[in-house]
């Protein structure tokens, strides 16, 4: 049995630099939307587990659990702040960028 042909595939993509900061922005958006989903699975999360602890009586193993759910939260929660501050500086260069463009095309 032979190897199988491929093509020989060149795609040619044509992007400027105002296609190229659109571009930017929008991955910056959609990396704010999967964070919004984290944040609403972790809330998910919590309201699961008071459910869970109105079920049952107070016993120290559900005190635990609450404890180790409240940990993982946390630590979530932290690391999408983390996550926050790094697109806001993204955003914040390709906003100056596109700030000292309009000011070169004024000027």
């Amino acid at each position: 049995m032979g190897f199988p042909n491929i093509p020989n595939i060149k795609p040619e993509i044509h992007v400027d630099r105002a296609d190229a900061l659109d571009l930017l922005l929008m991955s910056i958006a959609l990396e704010e939307l999967s964070l919004a989903h984290i944040l609403n699975a972790e809330g998910e999360k919590i309201q699961f587990a008071l459910e869970a602890l109105q079920q049952r009586k107070m016993k120290q193993s559900v005190i635990d659990d609450l404890l180790k759910i409240n940990r993982s939260v946390n630590s979530v929660l932290r690391n999408v702040i983390k996550e926050e501050m790094l697109l806001q500086f993204k955003q914040e260069n390709v906003l100056d960028v596109i700030e000292d463009e309009d000011d070169d095309d004024e000027g």
